[in-house]
């Protein structure tokens, strides 16, 4: 797995050189040793020929850098190409699929921090470190481009389906609609029973027992069927 994903930028005679070695080897200037010190087996590499501002081919690095001055590229301004990195050929455009710049460029976060319209000062120099989502999006067009009609699209690259987003919505809607589950009761506070069928609370009292419970004093309640009758001979008061 690619821990880096970078972006070199030479001129159409060395692409040219390059790619007539047939994308073997990669020449880096002395002014970048920092940035090639990071690149590894795995990492991956996307051209950009400036002047015609096009992206032209993706490889991948197959080693770590070494140092050698045999002369292969043009110098490009008065340095030359001391650091090389082995690398293998992965999306190579033809001449008349490069990627015009001025189309997707802008559409990168590596350009944010300039205009629309001054995108390309962001590729100044001759090694870029890419955000991998940038490096992705240039090299799915490149396979559309590549492959035509019988390319299907990486699935890593494909929108995620929305049924995460639903249930995270479904979860947030619950919590609004009063559906969470009760907290425990506020201290000094007592919870209060479900009222049994047939039984009435009386407000700030006991629940009232139903009809036919046993009384306090052990024996059926009997319900009130009319005025109150005097008490019968032998029986006292509750008073």
């Amino acid at each position: 797995m690619p821990l880096n994903f970078w972006m070199v930028v030479c001129n159409a005679e060395n692409f040219r050189i390059t790619q007539e070695r047939g994308f073997d080897l990669l020449g880096l200037k002395p002014q970048h040793r920092r940035k090639v010190q990071r690149i590894g087996n795995g990492d991956r590499i996307l051209y950009y020929v400036t002047h015609k501002r096009k992206f032209t081919a993706t490889v991948t690095a197959t080693a770590s850098f070494f140092e050698d001055d045999t002369p292969i590229w043009e110098n490009e301004g008065v340095a030359d190409w001391p650091y090389r990195i082995e690398i293998k050929p992965e999306i190579i455009l033809e001449d008349s699929q490069y990627i015009d710049a001025n189309l997707l460029a802008p559409r990168l976060d590596y350009v944010k921090r300039w205009t629309p319209e001054n995108w390309y000062m962001a590729f100044q120099g001759n090694l870029h470190l890419l955000p991998k989502a940038d490096f992705l999006l240039i090299e799915e067009e490149m396979k559309k481009l590549k492959f035509g009609k019988d390319y299907k699209p990486t699935p890593t690259l494909q929108p995620p389906s929305g049924n995460r987003k639903r249930k995270s919505g479904s979860r947030r809607h619950s919590g609004r609609s009063g559906g969470q589950r009760p907290g425990p009761a506020a201290p000094g506070t007592a919870a209060q029973a479900p009222t049994r069928p047939g039984a009435t609370a009386a407000q700030g009292g006991p629940a009232q027992p139903p009809t036919g419970a046993q009384s306090s004093q052990g024996g059926p309640e009997q319900a009130p069927t009319g005025p109150t009758a005097p008490g019968s001979p032998g029986t006292t008061s509750d008073g």
